[in-house]
C-alpha cells in the first residue's frame, strides 16, 4: 500500500507546530544558502538530491511525481539543457502549486509564475540552447515550489545523458553527449550533494547509469540507485527467482554500499494533465491519485509473481512515496548535521566579503589624480622589476603553466628552417624538452641559432652556375675564376643566410613579448597588479609590445647591412683563415688529373697542378711549393732547350685553359668550387658571430638599458594629457560602484543567513537538551 503525505510520520506532526515552524525555517535556510552559492559562487554548498539518467530513463516524469504535479517536458530526446533546481516546500495551506521563478540576473529576486510560464521558459531555454554552439549550460534554473503534496526536498534535475551510436555521421550527437557528460560530472563533484541514480534496467550487470556515477562516488557512498517503470519490467520475469534477484541483488552484481542498502522501485503512470482531448487526468489530484493507485497495483504485480506477501522491508522500497519519504529523511538528517559546519563556513565568506568591500572602498578612495599618477609611476617600477627578474632567472613563475619546450617554441613563434626546408632536430638542441620562459629561453634559442647557422654547408654549383658567372668583362673577353667564384659564393650565402635573419629576429620576438603576461602574473601573485585599471594596462602593453617590435626590427636591420656588407664585396682577408686547408685540397688532385686542353699538348708526366693558376691573395712563400717540387723532379732530365720550349707550350695551354677557353675543365671546375666554398664558410662565420652579437647588443640590452625610460616617457607624457583617457576614470568608477552595491548586497544577504543558522544550531541544542532530560 502507498504511503500518503498525511499518513506518513514525517508529516504527522500537527500537534508540534515548533518543531513544524522549525523545520520550515531550517529549509529556507538552506534554500537561500543554495541560491547564495549559485549566485556568487561561494565556496559552500547545501545538501540537495542530484537526478542522473539517460535521455530515457524517466527521469522528469520521476520529478513530477515526486511533486505531484506536472510542469515540465516528458517524452524522448533531449528535454533538459539546463539542470533544474527545484526547492520545494510542504504547505498544506496551497491547493495548488505556488512557483517562484529565480531571476538569471539577480537570483535574489524571485518572480511568481504560473505553471504555464515555468514550462514556456523552461522550452524557450532548450530552444535558445539548441542555437548555440555549445547546446548545454551548467547554469541553474532555481524554482521555488511549494504545495500541498510537495515533499522538504531540495532537487536538481540534470540533462539526460547521452549513450551516442559510433560512426562519423553520428558525431554531432557524440560531441553532445561529451558536454552532457561533463557537466553532471561537475555537479557530482560537489560532496553535498546525495546522487539519485537511475536505472531502467531488469537485469543489474548492466550499469548503464552507475558505470558514470560510479566514476564519481565509486563506493556509491552518497548514492541511491533507483530502477524506473517497474510497471514494465514485472511482466517480463517469467520465475519468481528472477524477481527475487532483481528486488535483492547480491552484492557480487550490484557493488558498493550504496545509500539505503538496497535499490529503490517506481512507476509513473503515463498521460499529462490538462483539460484538452489528449489529456489523461483532469487535475494534479487526479494524476496524484495514480501515482498511489500504481503503487498498489505493482505490489499486488509482485506479490502475485513471487508467490507470498512482500515484507515491511520490501514494501519500503516499492513505490515513489517510499522513496520520496526516503530522501526527505534523508536530507533533513544532512540539513542538521550540517548546521554546525555551516555556520564557521559562513563567518569565513563574511570576514572575505568584508575586506572584499573594504578594498573596493579603498579603490574608490584612490580615484583622484595624485594618487593615480602615483600608483602608475609604482606600477611602472615593479613591472620592470619582474622584467629584469625573469631576463636573469627565477623560478617564481609555474614553468608549466608559462614555459615552453623547444617543440612549442618552434610552433609558437616560428622555426629556423634552411633552404632544404627541414628543422634541426630538437633532441640535439640542449635543454630542449625542458619548459623555460624569460632569459633561459632566450639562450636556447640563440644556441639552437648556433647549431643550425653554424652546420650549413656551401649549397651545390651546378657547372651551369659556372659558365653564366663568367660572363664577359668590359675590356676583354677572357674568364676570371676568382671573379666567378665571388659571383657565385655571395649570391649563395645572400640567399642561404638572409632568412635565419627574419627567422631569428620572428623567435626572439615571440620570447620578448612573452614576458609581458608572465611579469603581470608575478605581479598578481605580489599583490601589486592594478586590478581594474584596463585602460591603463593596455596602454602599458601597447608601449612594451611596439618596443619590442620596433627594436627587433632596429636590431634586424643592423643585421641585414652586415650581411649586405659581406656579400657584396669580397675582402680576402676574411677568408684566407684556411689557406692550407685549400691548398691541400687542390693538391690531393693535382697529380692524379691533367688539364683537358686542345691537343692535349701537355707531357704525360707533368702534373696538372702546375697548370692551376695562383690563388688570389697568396703570398709568396719562401719555401718551394709541392708543385714547384715536384716540376723541379720531374724536369731534371731534359735539357736546357727542351725545357723552355716545354714552359712556354705549357704557358699557351694554361693561357687557353683559363682565359681564351670556355670549355669548363674539372680541374677548372674543381678550383671555383673549392674557391666558393672558402668565401662561403668564411661568410657564415661572419654572418653567425655578427647576428649574436647585434642581437645580444640591440635587441635584448635595449629592453634592460632603454625600456625603462621609454615607458616613464610614455606614462608621463599620457598623465600631461587627459587623466581620463589613461585610467578611464568614468567607467572605472561605476564599475567600482556596481561591485561595491554587489558586494553589500552578498554581505546583507550572508548576515542575515548567518542569523538564521544561528537561531536554527540553538534551537537544536535546546531540543538535545530537553530531549536528553
Amino acid at each position: 500500500m502507498a504511503i500518503d503525505r498525511e499518513e506518513s510520520p514525517a508529516y504527522n506532526n500537527n500537534n508540534d507546530g515548533e518543531l513544524e515552524e522549525g523545520q520550515s525555517r531550517l529549509y529556507e535556510a538552506y534554500n537561500d544558502l543554495h541560491g547564495l552559492a549559485q549566485e556568487f559562487e561561494t565556496p559552500f554548498d547545501a545538501p540537495a538530491v542530484l537526478l542522473v539518467g539517460h535521455q530515457t530513463d524517466g527521469k522528469s516524469a520521476l520529478v513530477e511525481a515526486l511533486m505531484g504535479f506536472q510542469f515540465n517536458h516528458v517524452g524522448g530526446g533531449t528535454k533538459t539543457r539546463r539542470p533544474i533546481t527545484l526547492h520545494m516546500k510542504y504547505n498544506p495551506e496551497c491547493e495548488s502549486p505556488h512557483c517562484r521563478l529565480l531571476s538569471d540576473s539577480d537570483p535574489s529576486l524571485a518572480q511568481e509564475k504560473s505553471l504555464h510560464q515555468i514550462q514556456a521558459y523552461i522550452e524557450a531555454e532548450n530552444m535558445r540552447l539548441e542555437n548555440e554552439p555549445c547546446q548545454f549550460s551548467a547554469r541553474e534554473i532555481i524554482i521555488r515550489v511549494e504545495y500541498k503534496y510537495c515533499p522538504n526536498l531540495t532537487i536538481i534535475d540534470t540533462p539526460g545523458l547521452i549513450a551516442a551510436a559510433p560512426g562519423r555521421k553520428n558525431r554531432a550527437l557524440q560531441a553532445q553527449a561529451r558536454a552532457v557528460d561533463s557537466l553532471v560530472r561537475a555537479k557530482m563533484q560537489h560532496k553535498e550533494f546525495i546522487i539519485l541514480c537511475l536505472e531502467d534496467c531488469n537485469d543489474w550487470s548492466n550499469a548503464t547509469t552507475r558505470r558514470v556515477v560510479m566514476q564519481i562516488d565509486p563506493e556509491l557512498s552518497r548514492t541511491v540507485v533507483v530502477s524506473t517503470k517497474l510497471d514494465t519490467k514485472i511482466p517480463q520475469f517469467a520465475r519468481a527467482s528472477d524477481v527475487e534477484v532483481f528486488l535483492s541483488p547480491p552484492a557480487s552484481v550490484l557493488d558498493g554500499f550504496m545509500l539505503g542498502d538496497s535499490p529503490f522501485f517506481t512507476s509513473v503512470p503515463s498521460g499529462r494533465v490538462g483539460s484538452g482531448h489528449e489529456s489523461v487526468y483532469r487535475s494534479n489530484d487526479e494524476f496524484k491519485q495514480a501515482i498511489s493507485l500504481r503503487e498498489m497495483e505493482d505490489v499486488a504485480s509482485l506479490e502475485e509473481k513471487l508467490g507470498r506477501s512482500l515484507s515491511e522491508q520490501e514494501r519500503s522500497r516499492i513505490g515513489v512515496s517510499s522513496l520520496r519519504l526516503f530522501l526527505e529523511e534523508l536530507l533533513q538528517k544532512r540539513y542538521m548535521g550540517s548546521v554546525p559546519l555551516i555556520i564557521p563556513l559562513l563567518e569565513k565568506e563574511y570576514r572575505s566579503t568584508t575586506r572584499k568591500l573594504n578594498e573596493i572602498n579603498q579603490e574608490l578612495s584612490t580615484l583622484d589624480e595624485v594618487k593615480l599618477k602615483e600608483k602608475g609611476r609604482t606600477f611602472h617600477d615593479m613591472f620592470l622589476t619582474k622584467l629584469s627578474l625573469l631576463l636573469k632567472g627565477t623560478v617564481v613563475a609555474p614553468p608549466d603553466k608559462f614555459g615552453e619546450t623547444l617543440q612549442d617554441e618552434r610552433v609558437n613563434g616560428g622555426a629556423l628552417i634552411g633552404t632544404d626546408g627541414l628543422q634541426f632536430p630538437h633532441k640535439l638542441i640542449p635543454n630542449a624538452g625542458m619548459r623555460l620562459y624569460g632569459g633561459a629561453q632566450y639562450h636556447r634559442a640563440m644556441a639552437e641559432f648556433r647549431f643550425v647557422v653554424g652546420g650549413i654547408k656551401c649549397p651545390p654549383i651546378t657547372r651551369e652556375e659556372i659558365v653564366n658567372a663568367c660572363g664577359v668583362e668590359d675590356i676583354h673577353d677572357g674568364t676570371n675564376y676568382s671573379r666567378t667564384a665571388c659571383v657565385i659564393a655571395v649570391a649563395k650565402a645572400r640567399d642561404t643566410f638572409e632568412p635565419f635573419l627574419h627567422q631569428l629576429g620572428s623567435r626572439l620576438l615571440h620570447i620578448l613579448k612573452r614576458l609581458l603576461p608572465i611579469s603581470v602574473y608575478l605581479l598578481q601573485k605580489d599583490g601589486e597588479f592594478l586590478s581594474g585599471h584596463e585602460v591603463f594596462l593596455r596602454r602599458v602593453a601597447f608601449a612594451f609590445n611596439n618596443f619590442a617590435e620596433s627594436t627587433e626590427r632596429s636590431c634586424r636591420e643592423k643585421c641585414m647591412e652586415d650581411l649586405i656588407s659581406t656579400t657584396r664585396y669580397v675582402t680576402w682577408s676574411l677568408h684566407n683563415k684556411n689557406r692550407a686547408g685549400l691548398r691541400q685540397f687542390l693538391d690531393s688532385f693535382g697529380g692524379t688529373e691533367q688539364s683537358v686542353i686542345s691537343g692535349n699538348s701537355v707531357p704525360a708526366g707533368l702534373p696538372q697542378d702546375s697548370s692551376v693558376p695562383p690563388l688570389p691573395n697568396d703570398k709568396q712563400d719562401s719555401k718551394p711549393r709541392p708543385a714547384d717540387v715536384k716540376l723541379s723532379h720531374l724536369s731534371s732530365g731534359i735539357d736546357s732547350s727542351t725545357g723552355i720550349q716545354t714552359t712556354e707550350t705549357r704557358l699557351a695551354d694554361l693561357l687557353d685553359s683559363t682565359l681564351w677557353n670556355r670549355r669548363l675543365a674539372p680541374s677548372s671546375e674543381r678550383i671555383v668550387y673549392a674557391l666558393v666554398q672558402q668565401i662561403f664558410h668564411g661568410i657564415r662565420e661572419y654572418f653567425l658571430a655578427s647576428a649574436e652579437l647585434k642581437f645580444n647588443c640591440f635587441l635584448l640590452m635595449p629592453v634592460v638599458d632603454k625600456l625603462p625610460a621609454l615607458l616613464r616617457e610614455d606614462l608621463e607624457s599620457a598623465f600631461e594629457d587627459d587623466l581620463d583617457t589613461v585610467f578611464d576614470i568614468t567607467n572605472l568608477r561605476h564599475s567600482l560602484g556596481q561591485r561595491k552595491r554587489e558586494a553589500e548586497i552578498e554581505l546583507k544577504r550572508i548576515q542575515k543567513l548567518k542569523e538564521k543558522f544561528r537561531l536554527i544550531h540553538e534551537q537544536l541544542n535546546l531540543q538535545l537538551v530537553l530531549s536528553s532530560s
